[in-house]
């Protein structure tokens, strides 16, 4: 059987360059985008007109296992309960037009594989499966009671990420690779809603990154680093880490070290905001963690903006998991309130997140040869980028309508 050509008519383009959206048709044949230009033909039309048509969108830092921060309510769930969460949240995340995301930790290799094979919808996945923590860091659930409640509690396909030393480091990527993880995750900072740490602090030694970033690479891994604090950023510079996550207490130096190292900053702005409107709401969150989170509200802004302003390689995303998925696209409009214009902004969220996950040469563009990953909106978007998710009119993926 021959597969239908399929036209999407009338509308305006914006490609993934950050060039501003201009009039042109795109056609669609075997889920792959094979032509873009005027008056083309198809056997099938679609009239987008009065619309824009984007690339899919990304999202590189989701936590599709989990939904808020509600301690009690965390502790209080059963253990495979995250896995039908997972499918929800994969769900409302592709209703915001965004079809690839980076998972940094929780999500393991069955929920990716079930996007794959189409068991339950939602964008195409990389997964960290687990972020790896000094004792004592981020990613230790110890509490001063003696309880333990991790994230992300392990088993078989999820391996602990607790290490300390090289060695153990070494070991634990080689595990994560083995267990399906497609990028390593790491803290290099403490964190707001880890309770025994402060996000000023940085975390593992060089000795210990080195060897990390070096198993990685020898793995054909990126890694990412959730690096708040500033020596914790620059130590991920300094040690090979690919993209530093939220960077809020980024000074001129860590700026400079970024744009000399060709590091990516992913910014995470919508974040501290969720953490404080959970508390706000009457959830469970622990005092320390809303103390932290105000305190680092304007300091992240701020550090934004400066790293925007000296051209710093930045790609969305929203850590979704500590807000409520499906929100995902509110941190689009930060980015633009920190000083990025709107199809700069867009830009990160498509062709820039897509170089940032390796997967450049099929994704992030409407271009021929790339993958018909396609989100129609309405309006040409000139006044800005706010309350876009009320805008998307459809979402195809592969070629495929997922939504609308």
């Amino acid at each position: 059987m021959v597969a239908k050509r399929l036209l999407f008519r009338g509308g305006k383009v914006f490609d993934g360059t950050g060039t501003a959206p201009y009039l042109s048709d795109i056609v669609v044949e075997d889920g792959k985008i094979v032509d873009v230009g005027i008056s083309l033909d198809a056997d099938e039309a679609i009239d987008v007109s009065g619309n824009t048509v984007l690339p899919g969108l990304f999202d590189c830092h989701v936590h599709v296992t989990s939904s808020g921060i509600d301690l009690m309510r965390h502790v209080q769930t059963p253990f495979s309960y995250q896995f039908y969460l997972a499918e929800k949240n994969l769900g409302v995340t592709l209703d915001c037009g965004i079809t690839t995301v980076r998972d940094a930790s929780g999500a393991d290799l069955g929920i990716q594989q079930a996007v794959d094979d189409g068991l339950i919808e939602g964008p195409r996945m990389q997964i960290s499966i687990t972020a790896l923590s000094q004792t004592g860091g981020h990613g230790d659930g110890w509490m001063p009671s003696g309880c333990v409640i991790p994230h992300a509690v392990p088993h078989p396909g999820r391996p602990d990420g607790i290490v300390d030393g090289p060695e153990e480091v070494r070991k634990k990527v080689r595990e994560l690779a083995r267990s399906g993880a497609n990028v390593i995750k790491v803290f290099t900072s403490g964190g707001v809603l880890s309770p025994r740490d402060n996000p000023r602090h940085a975390h593992f030694r060089d000795d210990e990154l080195h060897a990390l970033v070096a198993e990685a690479n020898a793995l054909g891994l990126y890694v990412m680093a959730h690096a708040q604090a500033t020596d914790g950023i620059k130590s991920a510079i300094r040690t090979g880490v690919r993209s530093i996550e939220h960077g809020i207490f980024l000074d001129e130096e860590a700026i400079d070290m970024m744009l000399e190292n060709g590091t990516w900053l992913v910014p995470t702005l919508v974040a501290p905001k969720a953490v404080v409107d959970a508390a706000d709401a009457g959830l469970s969150v622990p005092e320390s963690s809303v103390r932290k989170a105000k305190e680092v509200m304007a300091i992240h802004s701020e550090s934004f903006s400066r790293a925007v302003a000296a051209g710093v390689k930045v790609a969305m995303g929203t850590d979704s998991g500590v807000g409520p998925h499906g929100s995902n696209l509110d941190e689009l409009h930060l980015m633009e309130k920190g000083g990025m214009k709107t199809f700069d902004v867009l830009k990160a969220t498509t062709s820039a997140a897509a170089e940032l996950l390796g997967v450049e040469n099929e994704l992030g563009t409407i271009q021929s040869g790339k993958r018909a990953d396609l989100v129609v909106v309405s309006g040409d978007l000139s006044n800005g980028l706010k309350d876009l998710k009320s805008k998307v009119v459809s979402v195809y993926k592969d070629g495929v309508k997922v939504r609308g």
